[in-house]
């Protein structure tokens, strides 16, 4: 197949190690993009940690945040779409996560319209929460201010736990209040709107476009990525990726470190 669009995961695959574009894997976009194909991100990120990524490539794609969640145009930078959870919904799923996994912190995302909404605190948690990694956006606020608003995800955080196990424990219990996923093995669950993931959300961007899931080829490592691996007409999963996502995709590049998705790309655009 000669691809129409590419989607790509960011952390751990697009990006290398110390989170950057390396040449190899920058040039191989270009070239992508140079010929006429569409390229869109696709990333469990905010849209306010988009620009560091647009910055590398020089050129700034749509992108498709919060898994699926929200759509964001960085070059306009607008929020172009956001579905979120309800405050109810929020509220059965903070009754389900204190119930199943006691001890656990609470997070939710949250989008105004644009990246960095001044009117709407993006990133708020609650009391005595731990970070899987850092963030300097975060307000903490009360539990019941926490779920007081809708939100495009919510994060449930138990520093020491395995994100999987998490996951097993959640999900007889979530049922349709949310979809469940995450992009780190280090003790965080991230719960979206029922339905959603970064498959939808690329559809969301290719429908317009004319162009078919078949005319896809996708790249990601975790268990977010896995609805968009098996959705696309190719699906890449990366020499690092976990082993879900391996076993979902259509075939297995390179580790990150190693410019998997320039290599995969390089059959095409040199």
């Amino acid at each position: 197949m000669l691809p129409a669009l590419i989607a790509t995961d960011v952390d751990g695959t697009l990006l290398d190690q110390h989170e950057r574009v390396t040449p190899r894997t920058a040039a191989a976009v270009r070239a992508a993009v140079d010929a006429g194909v569409q390229f869109v991100l696709a990333t469990g990120r905010p849209p306010r940690w988009i620009p560091p990524v647009v910055e590398q490539l020089g050129f700034a794609p749509m992108a498709v945040c919060a898994n699926g969640s929200v759509i964001y145009d960085p070059a306009t930078d607008r929020i172009i779409s956001a579905r979120t959870l309800s405050i109810e919904a929020l509220t059965r799923l903070a009754d389900i996560a204190a119930s199943v996994i006691p001890g656990a912190g609470l997070a939710v995302e949250r989008v105004g319209r644009s990246a960095h909404d001044a009117a709407t605190p993006q990133f708020v948690s609650s009391p005595g929460y731990e970070h899987a990694w850092l963030n300097p956006d975060n307000t903490e606020v009360s539990l019941e201010d926490l779920l007081s608003a809708p939100a495009v995800k919510l994060l449930i955080r138990k520093a020491g736990a395995q994100s999987g196990d998490m996951a097993e424990a959640l999900a007889p219990h979530v049922g349709s209040e949310g979809d469940l996923t995450y992009s780190t093995n280090n003790g965080l669950i991230e719960v979206l709107p029922s339905g959603l993931s970064k498959a939808t959300g690329v559809a969301e961007v290719a429908g317009p476009l004319g162009i078919a899931a078949s005319d896809i080829i996708t790249f990601g490592d975790m268990p977010n990525d896995i609805p968009m691996l098996q959705w696309a007409g190719l699906g890449v999963a990366m020499g690092n990726a976990h082993p879900e996502a391996k076993a979902a995709a259509d075939e297995v590049t390179t580790p990150n470190t190693e410019d998997g998705l320039a290599r995969v790309l390089e059959r095409w655009w040199l």
